[in-house]
């Protein structure tokens, strides 16, 4: 998962277009479907290990919000039928 995947997301896109961009989240939360969690790490052979995690939520159906470690795209706003 690098940025320029995050890149694509935008507001209001369904579970099934995040899915098909970012492909299937590494945890949800079991009491709440409309919570993702993407866990990125990588280890290095010299110890510099690289962690990064994306928080994804939904209502109704539809992706609202996204926290964590990468940086919110620029048109994250702009909904993709726009």
């Amino acid at each position: 998962m690098e940025q320029k995947d995050i890149d694509k997301l935008r507001i209001n896109m369904t579970k099934e277009q995040v899915q098909y961009v970012l492909g299937n989240p590494v945890a949800e939360n079991s009491f709440d479907d409309n919570v993702w969690h993407y866990f990125y790490s990588l280890k290095g052979g010299r110890g510099d290990n690289f962690e990064k995690k994306l928080v994804l939520d939904f209502a109704e159906g539809k992706l609202v919000k996204m926290t964590g470690d990468f940086e919110t795209p620029k048109n994250f706003n702009v909904p993709l039928d726009q």
